[in-house]
């Protein structure tokens, strides 16, 4: 494989991985229900497999987006010799504009999705890292509950990525990106899971690294961004 090739997948895998593991709603309630619930290690595997198919599902929705209007440009004419150097930019741009969105989510302090356990079930509910404010409206949470969380939560940084392979009409790219972002996402949040439900702890606090997901997927399309426009990738 070429070094755009290595450099796109190496953002997937990036942006897959950290989006998943940082993110407690990604395999908490998946431990907590199968626990209290006393779920076997199959059944866990299942729902957990099933949900990590739904949340990249929503993801690749929003990502062929990208993917058809990069290749609606490529049937105009003068767009050919523009290409190259528009889809590096407009990579570089679209990185640079959702890492500033990341950071000013994260500054806000933007509520999110939080999950809390009430006897034998879990509950989901917004929240903010400063407010400790006990939440008004909680919604049991159930195995379609699960599913149509992680449907109705996509990972929006996976679209420029998607965009810059449309605009080179390259359907190769595309099953790499596709490819490496499902199997990242789904074995991460298996992996989570399971380390969770046989009493092992993660290696970091994902809950602060969560409010700086954002940020930190934008900065990961950036750099990505300018290795095709000033290095050549």
């Amino acid at each position: 494989m070429d070094t755009t090739i290595w450099a796109l997948l190496i953002s997937a895998i990036s942006i897959s991985f950290i989006h998943t593991a940082s993110g407690p709603d990604h395999y908490l309630p998946f431990i907590v229900l199968s626990k209290s619930k006393g779920w076997s290690g199959m059944r866990t595997t299942i729902l957990t497999i099933v949900c990590g198919f739904g949340h990249v599902m929503s993801s690749l929705v929003l990502g062929f987006i990208g993917v058809v209007l990069g290749w609606q440009l490529n049937k105009i004419s003068w767009f050919q010799d523009l290409r190259g150097n528009f889809s590096g930019w407009a990579l570089l741009i679209v990185g640079g504009i959702y890492l500033i969105y990341g950071l000013i989510q994260a500054i806000r302090n933007k509520p999110h999705k939080h999950f809390d356990v009430m006897g034998d079930d879990v509950y989901v509910y917004e929240h903010n890292h400063t407010e400790m404010v006990m939440p008004q409206k909680r919604i049991k949470v159930t195995p379609l509950v699960l599913f149509m969380i992680f449907v109705m939560g996509p990972s929006e940084p996976l679209i420029p990525l998607l965009f810059y392979s449309g605009v080179k009409h390259s359907t190769y790219e595309i099953f790499v990106l596709v490819t490496s972002f499902t199997i990242t996402t789904v074995l991460t949040m298996l992996g989570m899971v399971l380390l969770g439900r046989y009493g092992y702890s993660t290696l970091f606090n994902t809950e602060k690294l969560e409010r700086y997901m954002g940020a930190i997927s934008g900065a990961v399309v950036t750099v990505c961004g300018i290795g095709m426009v000033f290095l050549g990738w």
